[in-house]
C-alpha cells in the first residue's frame, strides 16, 4: 500500500513539474508580446524629372488635296488603284484627248500662218525702207508698210499664246497628282463626262500627305497660363518660339511611343470653347499615323527639377485626404498627410508631406491602421523600392 501512494506522489510530481514547464514557456511568449503585420518598407525615390500634361485630338495630313478637272471632257481612263499610295505626278485620270490634240494642231497651224505673214511683212518694209531712202515712196506709204509688219507681229504673239493655251489644255487631259500621299477612290466612272474650270469644276478624287503628319488639339485657358507663366520664369520656352519635344499615342498603345515636336500655337482663344489650338508634328514612316485618327498627347508641363517619387500602391485615403504611412523607430506607422502630383514612369509624385528619410509603407497597406505596431522588413531605395512594390 505505501508503494502504491509513493509511485502516485511521484506521478503528481512530474504533472507538477511538466505543468511549470509548461507555464513558463507560455510566460515566455507572454513576454515577446505581438509583433504587428508584416509590412515592406522603403525610402520614397529621388529623381530629376520633367512633368508632362495630356491632350486628347485628331490627327490630319500636312498636305490635303481635292484632285479636280482643268478640261472638260469624256474620263476615258482610271490609272491608279483606289487608296494606294501615290507620288507627285503620277497619272491619276486621263481625260479624252483628241478633241484637245485637233485644238493644238490647229492653233499650231494658225502660228506658222503668222509667222510666215510676219515675215512677209518684214520684208515689205525693208522694201519700203530702200524706196523711202531714193525718194522712190512716200513717207505714208512706208507708214503702212511698218503698220502691216507690227500688225503681224502681234498676230505671231496672239497665234503663239492661243498654241501655248492649247498644247497646255492637251496636258491638262491627263490628270497628274498634285501631292504624293494616299489616294482615295475615284469619284467619277469611266463614259462620264467632266467638267472643268476655276469653278464648278468635277470633283475627281482626294490625296492626303502621309509623312509627316499633324496633330490638332486644344488647350483650356488654365494650361495655356501655366504654359506662359513658364515661359516668363524661363522654367521652360514657349511652344511659339521653340519645337518643344511632345510624344503621341494611339488608342490601343501603351504610352506614347511616337517622337514629334511642337509646331503652331494659335494667335487666339476660340470664344465659343474658351480654348486655344495647337498643333504638333510627327515623322510617320510607317504610315501608321492616319489623317482623322483620334490620338493621346503628352507636352511637358514643367521645366527639369528634383522630384520625391513613390509608388502608387503607397497611397491610402483618409476621407478626402491623401495619406502614406511612416513607420518610425519604434515601428509605429503613423498616417502622414500628403500633397500628390501625377503619374511619372509608372510612380506618383509627393509635392509634400514627405522627406527623403522617411521609411514608408510600400506593401501591405491593407493591414496598417494609424498608430499600431507593424513589424517592418526595409528595402533598398530606387529601383528595388519601386521593384519591391510592384512585386505580386
Amino acid at each position: 500500500m505505501a508503494f502504491v501512494v509513493l509511485d502516485r506522489v511521484r506521478q503528481g510530481a512530474c504533472l507538477l513539474a511538466a505543468l511549470t514547464l509548461l507555464g513558463a514557456c507560455g510566460d515566455g511568449k507572454k513576454a515577446q508580446g505581438p509583433q504587428g503585420p508584416a509590412v515592406t518598407v522603403a525610402h520614397p525615390i529621388q529623381k530629376e524629372i520633367v512633368e508632362s500634361d495630356e491632350f486628347t485630338g485628331r490627327l490630319a495630313a500636312v498636305e490635303s488635296v481635292e484632285v479636280r478637272a482643268r478640261v472638260s471632257g469624256y474620263l476615258d481612263k482610271v490609272a491608279f488603284k483606289a487608296g494606294q499610295m501615290v507620288k507627285k505626278d503620277d497619272p491619276l485620270f486621263v481625260i479624252d484627248p483628241r478633241p484637245f490634240r485637233i485644238a493644238a494642231d490647229q492653233a499650231s497651224a494658225q502660228l506658222a500662218s503668222a509667222k510666215v505673214k510676219a515675215a512677209t511683212a518684214d520684208r515689205d518694209l525693208e522694201r519700203a525702207r530702200a524706196l523711202l531712202a531714193g525718194k522712190n515712196v512716200s513717207e505714208q506709204a512706208f507708214d503702212l508698210r511698218l503698220q502691216a509688219k507690227q500688225t503681224a507681229e502681234a498676230d505671231v504673239k496672239v497665234a503663239q499664246a492661243n498654241y501655248d493655251n492649247a498644247r497646255l489644255n492637251l496636258e491638262f487631259t491627263e490628270v497628274r497628282a498634285p501631292v504624293s500621299g494616299r489616294v482615295s477612290r475615284e469619284l467619277v466612272s469611266i463614259g462620264n463626262l467632266v467638267t472643268g474650270g476655276a469653278t464648278g469644276s468635277t470633283l475627281l478624287t482626294t490625296i492626303v500627305s502621309l509623312d509627316p503628319i499633324y496633330f490638332y488639339f486644344d488647350a483650356d485657358e488654365a494650361s495655356y497660363l501655366h504654359y506662359q507663366r513658364m515661359a516668363e520664369e524661363g522654367t521652360r520656352p514657349s511652344s511659339r518660339d521653340v519645337p518643344n519635344p511632345v510624344t503621341l499615342g494611339l488608342m490601343d498603345e501603351q504610352g506614347f511611343p511616337h517622337q514629334g515636336h511642337m509646331d503652331f500655337v494659335d494667335n487666339q482663344f476660340d470664344p465659343g470653347t474658351g480654348t486655344m489650338r495647337a498643333r504638333a508634328v510627327f515623322p510617320n514612316p510607317t504610315l501608321i499615323l492616319t489623317p482623322g485618327q483620334f490620338a493621346r498627347l503628352s507636352l511637358p508641363g514643367s521645366g527639369k527639377y528634383l522630384a520625391t517619387l513613390i509608388p502608387d500602391e503607397a497611397v491610402g485615403s483618409d476621407q478626402a485626404l491623401r495619406v502614406v504611412y511612416v513607420v518610425g523607430d519604434d515601428n509605429k506607422a503613423l498616417a502622414r498627410t500628403v500633397k500628390l502630383g501625377p503619374l511619372v514612369d509608372g510612380l506618383r509624385i509627393v509635392r509634400s508631406g514627405l522627406e527623403p528619410s522617411d521609411w514608408i509603407v510600400v506593401k501591405g497597406l491593407q493591414r496598417v491602421r494609424a498608430g499600431a505596431t507593424v513589424s517592418p522588413q526595409r528595402e533598398g531605395q530606387g529601383a528595388e523600392a519601386k521593384d519591391s512594390a510592384h512585386k505580386p
